[in-house]
This record gives structure tokens, C-alpha cells and sequence, in this order.
């Protein structure tokens, strides 16, 4: 089968997903035919990406949120009215979409959770197979928690969710744990790269922190100076940013580099980072405690770290106090074997999802007759 990804660029972890995704396609004889990703004005495509993804690489103007000044809350409202203003370009990005599919003509088209993804289905109804795949779409799952309060997000939040899995024929909810599956919606392990499998847990002395908005930063450099006998690698995707600051004897500051992170992960003694899903897993996987301070005013990333905790994966927190860290118990063992287990399902999983795909073609095939004869 061929595919083509639709990928969200906001942050690492859609682009680490798309990542493991290729290499499983590949390990199992499909085709990856090419890429496109969202981009942002806030952050660029990083190179791990571009090195590691071994396709071609369209960047699109895509729907993205807005921060405030200080690059650190979403706002809401900015974004509603940023993103209808920019409408014109986003159908630009859209005629660039169907263009690819025309040439490049897969059998299927993954959405790994941008919008456009979902209005190109919507609008443009190709002919080929169109699935989606992210954590959020457990929402659509009776076990899912959300965030007390806040109506209006949550409705938000649904309807986003929503549109970007308009029409779709196949959705893969990622999460930390094994769940019934329900109606449409297949319930799929996280979604990891096979390094994960090949670094050497340590545990040396320092915390590793990882913010997808800069604005953070400045929280954690705070925190820094006030406790100097405490050691942090923090890692961000602040674009235009040196590849290694060293803004204080005990804290540095790192352009996402993703190999580089996984190592330092496998060393750490713990991981603080903004609750968003695949950073919560990685930890999990190497058995690292978690802290988890959800990006103010995103929804979404409030009911990650409710998710989160309620899998034992570790503690939310409003803020970067990493003396919760210190406090967190590192996760027993069997808890860890059993999330690794969960982990190394995909390839039978993703054998099965295709082989029950090429069956109901088969059978949609068999079942035509022509009108004439």
C-alpha cells in the first residue's frame, strides 16, 4: 500500500508519531510516497525530521494557535480570528494538498491531526482511503477524561477533533493503555520509535524539561537560579534559538534534536515537560517519572495530563516546580514491562489493521456488477 501523511507541525511529537510511522510502513513492504506538515510562524520543521522522515517534504500554511507576548499561553480567541482571517491561504494550502494526492496518488492518506487533513476530506473527497491517527481522537471514547469546567473549550476541542476526522475510514486513538475498542474508533498503543528499544537507561544527575512553548523557558530559569544545586537540560523548540544556550551554570537550554533528547531521557532522573502525549510516553517506556504542567489556555493538554495520571504515567502540576519531580516515585517495574509490551504490539496490530483493509476492498470488489454488460 501507499501512503501519504498529513502532519501537524505544532511541536515534536506528531512529527516523532509520523516518524515510526514510516519506519513500520517500510519494515512491513509499504510506501511512504511523500509528506506534507503544517507549518508554524513560531517554529520551524526541525531537522530531525526532514533527516529521518526519508520522503519529500511539502510545508503548508496551516491552521496553528496563538500564544501571548510572552509565548506562553494560548489564546483563544486570537487564534479564531488569526486562522479565519488567513482563509484564503489555508485554501492555497488546500489545492497544494489535492495536487500531491493527484500525482502522487496513495492508497491511503493519514492524517496525523491537522486540520487541514480533515477539510481536504471534507471538500475534496479523493478517491483514496483517508485515516487519521493522535491521541486526541480517544476523546470519542467513553473512558476518556476531560477537564472539569470549561464548556466552551471542550466544545471546542470536540469540534476541532471532529473536522479533522471528517469522512474518515479508519481512526487510530493512541493511548496509554489497552482500552475496548468502540464503534469507528480503534484504540492503538503509542506510537514510539524502535531507538526507544536500543538506549541504555541510566539514572545520572540532572532533571530534563521540555516546553513546546518558549515561554517557559523563562519559568524554568527561574526556578534554576533559585536552587543551584539542582542540574536541567532543557529542550525547546523556540525557533531561530542556538543550538545549546547556557543560560546558568546549572541549566542549558537545547534546539530540539531528537536523538539527543531520547539519550538524555534514558539518563535523567526525571522528565518535566508541557503534557503533551509523546514526550508522557517516552518516559513511561524508559520507566522515568513525569511531571506534567499543561500549556495554559490548551484544553487539550489539560486532559492529557488527566489521562495521564489516571495511567499511573506520573503527577500534573500548574507550573515547573521540579521538587514534585523529586518527590515522584519512579514507576515499578511490571508496570513498566507491561507498558513496553503494550508498546511492541503495533506490528502485529498494523498487520491486522491492513490485512482486514485489503479484505473489505476485496469483498467491495467482488460484490460490483456493472450496470451493462
Amino acid at each position: 500500500m501507499k501512503f501519504l501523511f498529513i502532519v501537524q507541525g505544532e511541536g515534536r511529537g506528531h512529527m516523532t508519531q509520523a516518524i515510526a510511522f514510516s519506519n513500520l510502513l517500510r519494515s512491513q513492504g509499504h510506501e511512504l510516497a511523500g509528506v506534507l506538515v503544517g507549518k508554524s510562524h513560531r517554529r520551524s520543521i526541525p531537522d530531525f525530521f526532514s533527516r529521518e522522515i526519508q520522503s519529500p517534504i511539502l510545508a503548508l500554511d496551516s491552521p496553528n494557535f496563538e500564544a501571548d507576548g510572552a509565548e506562553k499561553r494560548i489564546l483563544l480567541g486570537k487564534t479564531i480570528r488569526k486562522n479565519l482571517k488567513k482563509a484564503p491561504i489555508f485554501w492555497k494550502s488546500l489545492l497544494q494538498i489535492d495536487n500531491q494526492v493527484k500525482s502522487l496518488n496513495p492508497d491511503v492518506i493519514l492524517n496525523f491531526y491537522d486540520l487541514l487533513g480533515g477539510l481536504y476530506s471534507m471538500l475534496f473527497r479523493p478517491k483514496a482511503a483517508y485515516w487519521v491517527i493522535g491521541h486526541q481522537y480517544l476523546s470519542g471514547h467513553p473512558d476518556f477524561i476531560f477537564a472539569p469546567g470549561r464548556h466552551l473549550e471542550r466544545f471546542l476541542f470536540r469540534l476541532n477533533t471532529q473536522i479533522t476526522a471528517w469522512g474518515a475510514k479508519e481512526i487510530l486513538a493512541l493511548s496509554f493503555l489497552p482500552k475496548i475498542q468502540q464503534n469507528k474508533i480503534r484504540v492503538f498503543p503509542p506510537l514510539l520509535r524502535k531507538e526507544m528499544k536500543n538506549l541504555e537507561v541510566k539514572n545520572e544527575d540532572f532533571f530534563l524539561a521540555y516546553m513546546v512553548n518558549p515561554g517557559y523557558g523563562e519559568e524554568v530559569k527561574n526556578y534554576a537560579t533559585k536552587h543551584p544545586q539542582l542540574t536541567v537540560k532543557a529542550y525547546w523548540d523556540k525557533k531561530d534559538a542556538a543550538e545549546i544556550e547556557q543560560a546558568l551554570p546549572n541549566l542549558s537550554f537545547h534546539r530540539v534534536n531528537d536523538r539527543a533528547f531520547l539519550e538524555d531521557m534514558a539518563a535523567c532522573k526525571g522528565l518535566i515537560c508541557t503534557a503533551g502525549f509523546e514526550s508522557v510516553c517516552e518516559a513511561m517506556y524508559l520507566g522515568k517519572p513525569v511531571l506534567m504542567v499543561p500549556v495554559a489556555g490548551q484544553y487539550e493538554q489539560a486532559c492529557n495530563a488527566l489521562d495521564a495520571e489516571a495511567s499511573g504515567a506520573g503527577i500534573a502540576s500548574k507550573n515547573f516546580d521540579f521538587s514534585k519531580l523529586e518527590m515522584t516515585p519512579e514507576r515499578n517495574l511490571e508496570e513498566s514491562i507491561a507498558f513496553q509490551e503494550w508498546v511492541d504490539s503495533w506490528p502485529e496490530l498494523f498487520r491486522i489493521l491492513v490485512l482486514e483493509t485489503e479484505n473489505s476492498q476485496e469483498e467491495t470488489s467482488k460484490s460490483y456488477r456493472p450496470a451493462f454488460t
